[in-house]
């Protein structure tokens, strides 16, 4: 038993220590915030813009066929009481096709607009990985955490994500 409760006291004395030599092996360490960063770049803020561009014709086809299903509509409820029944009925024949050829295009349109924009975020982010990546390289940091992965983090450890913001909008 004496023989267990030493080797048990050895093993802690070892752990202990290799833990320690863990911590100090980790001397220069940072916090980065890839939202913050992601947020503020000049790139991020041009995605919908280009976006919207590079759709402008879809969406203005979008935006007409919302405008014929309106007038068909405003046309059915104003001129009801004057109308035939084979003229409501080609009007409801009207809102029908215009709704479900509206209804289409506009889930097509805003499926391939997201992914087009999941596109260029991934891009941004494998761009701010980078920079913080040769960041710490050239800063000689031996780890830059996620602000995110953090619960809880002292005050004396930096907050690097401002740098990096500047190192990639410098290139």
């Amino acid at each position: 038993m004496k023989t267990y409760n030493k080797a048990a006291a050895l093993l802690l004395t070892l752990a202990s220590g290799l833990f320690a030599l863990q911590a100090n092996a980790a001397d220069k360490i940072a916090l980065v915030n890839k939202a913050a960063i992601f947020q503020n770049l000049a790139q991020a803020s041009s995605i919908e813009a280009d976006l919207a561009a590079e759709f402008k014709d879809r969406i203005d086809k979008v935006n007409l066929l919302k405008q014929d299903f309106d007038y068909y509509m405003a046309k059915q409820k104003k001129e009801a009481a004057t109308l035939s029944e084979t003229e409501k009925q080609e009007i409801n024949k009207k809102l029908q096709s215009l709704g479900m050829e509206y209804q289409q295009t506009a889930k097509q349109l805003d499926g391939e607009m997201r992914q087009r924009q999941n596109e260029e975020s991934n891009k941004l982010l494998v761009k701010i990985g980078q920079a913080i990546e040769t960041f710490g390289k050239d800063g000689k940091y031996d780890l830059i955490i996620a602000r995110e992965a953090v619960a809880y983090v002292g005050s004396d450890v930096p907050d690097v994500s401002e740098k990096v913001l500047e190192a990639i909008n410098k290139k």
